[in-house]
C-alpha cells in the first residue's frame, strides 16, 4: 500500500527537520559578551601605556632620527599627569617632562619638582643627552628649544600661588628708584613703616644726594623669586653701625611685582651693536624693511634673559631705537638678536646702561641664552 512500510505509515518516519529544533539566541547576552571583551582590551591598552616600555620614545620621531632609547618609567602615569596639571603643561610638554625624568632614571618626580637645583640637574642631563644623540644640528636645536620652553613654563608657573607678603629682612638686596634713575642698595634695617637702606651711589662710587621728602620706590625679590615693591619718601640720612644710611618712610603696603616670563642672569659678555632702521615702502601692500646700519658700537651685556638684557654701551643711543646685537657666545659661535631700547640710564663718563627688549630671537640664540641663564652649558 502506498504510503506504508511493512504496515507502518510513512508519515511517522518523516521526523521533524533539524531547523525545527534551533533555539533563538538572546541578543542581550551577545551584547554583554562584546562589551566585556571591549573592556578587557581597553584595560590591556591602558596598562601598556602606563607601563611605558624601555624602548619607547617620548620625544617623538623626527625625519632624521630613530627611536631614542630611554629607561623604563619608574613612576605612575597618574603622578606625571598630576604634576603636569599643577604647572599647566600641555600634552607635548608632559611627554617632554617624562623624557627628562626617564632619561635620568627618576623614581620620585614630585620630590624633584620641589627641589629646583635637583630639577635643573636632571634638565641639564637631558640637555646633554639631546646634544649628543641628535643626528643633525637642526634636529638638536628644535628639541632644545622645546626643552627650554618647558623649563621656562615651569619657572613662570612656580610662583603663581598667592603667598603672604614677606618681611623686608636685613641685608636684602633691593633697587631704589628715584624719578627715572635706579640704584642697587641693601636694606640695613626695617621696622614698622620705616626702612633704612645704604646710601645709593653712582657708577663712580660717589654717594647720591637726595633731598628730604623725595618720592622713591624700593623693589626687591625673595628667595623664591617673588618680587615686591613699596613706595615712600625720604626722611633723611642717619648714622648706623654700617655707616651712613638713608631713612625712608612708607605706607607699609607691599605691591607684588609682575613675575618675569624668563629667568635673568648677571653676566659680563662682549657684544657689538648696530642700529636698525625701519624703511617704509611706497607700496602699502609691501611690509617695511629693516636695514642694518654699517656703523658698529661696542658694548658689554650686564644681565640677560631670553626676553631681553641690560648692557653698557660705549656711546649714547636714543630710547626706542632698534638694535642688532651680536653676542660673543663662545669661541665658535656669535649669536644675533633684534632688540629695542626701552629705557637708558647714564653711567658716568664710561657709557650708558641700556635696557633692551628682544623683538626677534632665532632658535639657536634662544637656546644659547637659555643654556647660559640656567647654567646648562657649564662644564
Amino acid at each position: 500500500m502506498a504510503g506504508m512500510f511493512f504496515g507502518i505509515p510513512l508519515f511517522l518516519l518523516q521526523g521533524p527537520r533539524l531547523t525545527d529544533f534551533v533555539i533563538e539566541e538572546d541578543p542581550r547576552g551577545t551584547m554583554i559578551a562584546l562589551i566585556g571583551l571591549g573592556v578587557v582590551i581597553a584595560i590591556i591598552i591602558v596598562a601598556n601605556i602606563a607601563r611605558g616600555g624601555a624602548s619607547s620614545s617620548v620625544m617623538g620621531t623626527g625625519k632624521s632620527r630613530g627611536r631614542e632609547q630611554v629607561s623604563a618609567r619608574r613612576f605612575s602615569a597618574f603622578t606625571l599627569y598630576r604634576i603636569a596639571s599643577a604647572y599647566g603643561l600641555d600634552k607635548g610638554q608632559r611627554k617632554l617632562l617624562e623624557y627628562v625624568f626617564r632619561n635620568d632614571g627618576v623614581v620620585d618626580p614630585e620630590r624633584v619638582m620641589g627641589n629646583i637645583p635637583l630639577m635643573d640637574r636632571h634638565f641639564k642631563r637631558a640637555y646633554r643627552s639631546i646634544e649628543k644623540r641628535s643626528e643633525t644640528d637642526d634636529d638638536a636645536q628644535e628639541r632644545l628649544s622645546k626643552l627650554f620652553s618647558l623649563r621656562n613654563e615651569i619657572e613662570s608657573s612656580s610662583g603663581s600661588t598667592n603667598s603672604a607678603a614677606p618681611r623686608l629682612a636685613e641685608n636684602t638686596p633691593a633697587v631704589l628708584a628715584i624719578e627715572k634713575d635706579s640704584y642697587p642698595v641693601k636694606v640695613i634695617s626695617s621696622r614698622g613703616q620705616n626702612v633704612v637702606t645704604e646710601i645709593p651711589r653712582n657708577s663712580l662710587g660717589s654717594p647720591i644726594r637726595i633731598i628730604k621728602g623725595a618720592k622713591v620706590t624700593l623693589s626687591f625679590f625673595t628667595k623664591s623669586s617673588s618680587g615686591f615693591s613699596l613706595s615712600g619718601q625720604v626722611v633723611g640720612s642717619l648714622t648706623t653701625d654700617r655707616g651712613q644710611g638713608l631713612q625712608i618712610s612708607h605706607t607699609g603696603k607691599l605691591k607684588r611685582l609682575v613675575k618675569r616670563m624668563y629667568r635673568r642672569k648677571q653676566v659680563s659678555i662682549s657684544c657689538d651693536l648696530s642700529l636698525v632702521n625701519l624703511v617704509e615702502s611706497y607700496d602699502k601692500k609691501t611690509p617695511p624693511k629693516l636695514i642694518v646700519d654699517s656703523r658698529k658700537f661696542s658694548g658689554t651685556i650686564l644681565d640677560i634673559s631670553a626676553g631681553g638684557c641690560a648692557l653698557k654701551a660705549s656711546a649714547p643711543i636714543p630710547v626706542g631705537s632698534r638694535l642688532k646685537i651680536s653676542i660673543d657666545y663662545d669661541e665658535r659661535h656669535i649669536i644675533h638678536v633684534l632688540g629695542q631700547i626701552l629705557r637708558a640710564n647714564r653711567s658716568g663718563v664710561s657709557g650708558t646702561i641700556l635696557h633692551v627688549k628682544f623683538l626677534k630671537v632665532p632658535r639657536r640664540a634662544f637656546n644659547a641664552i637659555s643654556a647660559t641663564v640656567y647654567g646648562y652649558n657649564d662644564v
